[in-house]
């Protein structure tokens, strides 16, 4: 049997978890339990292949630091729920799509390379200002998550994203 495969109780494990973690966000996970077992599935064959839970429906550079964005969560679900009703891989849906009020849309890829991302100066840390504070202010990639102190958190208090994932904004 092929190592990379997870089995039906760590998918069922690793679903139930992430279903607890969603309800506690305010978030919904696609209804359609086929569909959103294969993707869990995809998530921990990417954390065995890569050491993260990279998004099962982009293509991973097998490098963090790269993929940050692409994480799960990843950087472009709440815009994506905003906009669409649904992230790019459809795990997380909005709630009248979970409720089965809505029918699901295609969602264009948003995701813009993190070598992109700083050559068009699309990180916090390059925001200048002539306010004066007395810490840094940290925030959340993911969530959007801000913080006034003298190191990122460890972990986000919110989405509990690692602290890779997070960037000094002022």
């Amino acid at each position: 049997m092929n190592e990379q495969i997870p089995s039906d109780a760590e998918v069922n494990n690793f679903l139930e978890r992430l279903e607890r973690d969603a309800r506690k966000g305010g978030y919904s996970l696609n209804p359609n339990k086929e569909f959103t077992r294969g993707l869990v599935k995809g998530l921990l064959i990417n954390e065995r292949r890569y050491g993260y839970l990279s998004c099962p429906c982009r293509l991973a550079a097998d490098d963090r630091e790269k993929d940050l964005d692409i994480i799960c969560p990843c950087y472009y679900r709440d815009p994506d729920l905003a906009e669409y009703g649904a992230c790019y891989c459809a795990l997380y849906v909005s709630r009248d799509i979970a409720r089965g009020q809505k029918e699901p849309i295609p969602v264009p890829e948003r995701r813009i390379t993190m070598d992109k991302r700083k050559k068009l100066g699309l990180t916090g840390a390059e925001i200048s200002g002539s306010i004066r504070l007395s810490a840094p202010v940290w925030r959340c990639l993911v969530c959007g998550y801000l913080c006034g102190r003298d190191a990122p958190p460890e972990l986000c208090p919110i989405c509990k994203a690692s602290k890779d994932r997070v960037e000094r904004f002022l």
